[in-house]
C-alpha cells in the first residue's frame, strides 16, 4: 500500500498473511467450494474455480484442503452461500465496496454495518459508491516474475488495459470478459499467476493523511476478520511516510 502503488486490496498488505492464516484459509476454501458447485469441479473447464485454487497455491494452501474444498461441492456438502456486496465510507471520505459469500444475509449485514459504523465509517445504498470504480478484471503476479518493462510488454500483447508495478508486484487490468483469455496468453511469458479474479478499480483516488489511515487500516482489518467478507475493495493511497509512522 506504499503511495507509488495505486491501488493495493487489504490481502495484500505486508504481514496480513502471516497473521490471519488459517482466516484466509477459510475464506479461500469457501470460494472454491463457491466456484465448483457453479461450474464443473474441473478447473481447466471452470476460469472461476481455476482462479480461486490458484489463489490458494500463491498463499501456500495445502493441495489436500483445496482438494477437500472441490469435494465439498462435488458432493453437495456444504450449505448455500449467496454473493453480497455492500458499498460504504471510510475514515477520510474514502469509498469502500465490500464483497461477501454469506449462508445469513442478516447476520452478514449486521455484522458489516457494526464493523464499519463503529470504525469511523457510515454505510450507503447500493450503488452509492460502485459508480466511481470499473468493475474490471485484475491479476497479480510477484515482483519476481520480471521488471515492469517485461511484465507491461506481455500484458500489452495478451491483451490487457492497464498495468501497474511496484516492489510489491503486478497488477495487470483486463476487461471483464477477457480475463482468463489475458491469463491463458500470459502463463507461457510470466507463469501462472498469483490471483486472477474480478475486481473494482477506482476512477480516482483519496489519499489518506495519518489519524485517518490508522483507523481505516483498523476498520479493514475487522471486516478482514469476518468469515464471511471475502474482498473490501477501496480508493485509498497512503503516502510512504504515512505508513513508515503507522509500521
Amino acid at each position: 500500500m506504499a503511495g507509488h502503488s495505486k491501488f493495493k486490496n487489504i490481502m495484500h498488505r505486508k504481514g496480513a498473511q502471516d497473521k490471519k492464516r488459517s482466516n484466509m484459509f477459510s475464506k479461500l476454501s469457501r470460494e472454491i467450494t463457491v466456484a465448483a458447485k457453479m461450474g464443473l469441479p474441473d478447473p481447466d473447464m471452470n476460469p472461476r474455480l481455476r482462479a480461486a485454487i490458484n489463489a490458494a497455491k500463491a498463499q501456500s494452501m495445502p493441495k489436500d484442503n483445496i482438494q477437500r474444498s472441490i469435494d465439498k461441492a462435488a458432493k453437495g456438502d456444504t450449505e448455500n452461500y449467496e454473493e453480497v456486496r455492500y458499498e460504504g465510507f471510510g475514515p477520510g471520505g474514502v469509498s469502500l465496496i465490500i464483497e461477501a459469500l454469506t449462508d445469513n444475509r442478516n447476520r452478514t449485514a449486521t455484522n458489516v454495518r457494526t464493523a464499519v459504523t463503529k470504525n469511523g465509517g457510515n454505510m450507503g445504498a447500493s450503488g452509492s459508491v460502485s459508480h466511481g470504480f470499473d468493475r474490471m478484471g485484475l491479476i497479480n503476479y510477484p515482483a519476481s516474475a520480471g521488471d515492469a518493462d517485461k511484465v507491461f510488454e506481455a500484458a500489452l500483447e495478451a491483451g490487457a488495459e492497464d498495468v501497474t508495478s511496484s516492489e510489491d508486484g503486478h497488477e495487470i487490468w483486463t476487461a471483464i470478459d477477457a480475463l482468463h483469455e489475458v491469463v491463458k496468453a500470459l502463463e507461457p511469458v510470466l507463469g501462472e499467476a498469483e490471483g486472477a479474479k474480478l475486481a473494482w478499480k477506482p476512477q480516482t483516488m483519496v489519499s489518506v493523511g495519518e489519524d485517518d489511515a490508522g483507523k481505516l487500516f483498523k476498520l479493514i482489518d475487522t471486516l478482514d476478520d469476518d468469515d464471511d467478507v471475502q474482498t473490501v475493495w477501496g480508493n485509498y493511497e497512503v503516502p510512504d511516510e504515512v505508513m513508515e509512522k503507522l509500521a
